[in-house]
């Protein structure tokens, strides 16, 4: 199997995503960045991908850095490097037979570059709905989860327990 890289342009991310813009806007950006990052952390795990998240120095200037921050790899560029720059250099040499590379942008430019060097590109809208599906799955595994130690002792199945758990909390009521 295919290792998967994701690289996303953290701040295109947060101006297309509307929560997260309206974060941007009353000033704080660095929460929106958080929100970013966690969101994509429960998707990169679940998933089993690679998730590397790139803002440029247009919003914090001089602080290029590299870090690891909920299990997503974190890059803050040089303060004359964007964000695209670094992502077309860096996604172009992470690309080869055992490693599928997407890219995440909604920067039309920069997503024919990404398919021209042979990685795919993702727009904030689709990767914004496969993240809400991977919430979704997370959920359903979790309600399965939860279920599990009732059925090692039980011939029932999971929906029959899920209808007797709607009975008890309507009782319960």
């Amino acid at each position: 199997m295919k290792r998967q890289v994701l690289f996303v342009d953290g701040y295109n991310m947060i101006g297309a995503w509307p929560f997260l813009d309206k974060l941007k806007k009353q000033e704080k950006l660095a929460d929106a960045r958080d929100q970013l990052l966690f969101m994509l952390s429960n998707y990169a795990k679940y998933e089993g991908i690679e998730v590397i998240v790139v803002f440029d120095a247009q919003f914090v200037p001089g602080i290029q850095q590299v870090y690891d921050e909920y299990g997503v790899t974190v890059i803050f560029t040089k303060e004359e490097e964007t964000a695209d720059t670094y992502i077309e250099r860096e996604a172009g040499g992470k690309i080869n037979p055992l490693t599928h590379v997407r890219v995440a942008t909604s920067d039309m430019a920069e997503q024919w570059i990404i398919f021209s060097r042979g990685a795919l590109r993702v727009s904030a809208r689709e990767l914004y709905k496969a993240i809400k599906t991977s919430e979704k799955k997370i959920q359903a595994d979790t309600e399965e989860y939860k279920f599990q130690s009732y059925r090692r002792n039980s011939p029932w199945s999971g929906s029959q327990l899920e209808h007797l758990q709607q009975i008890y909390d309507e009782l319960d009521n």
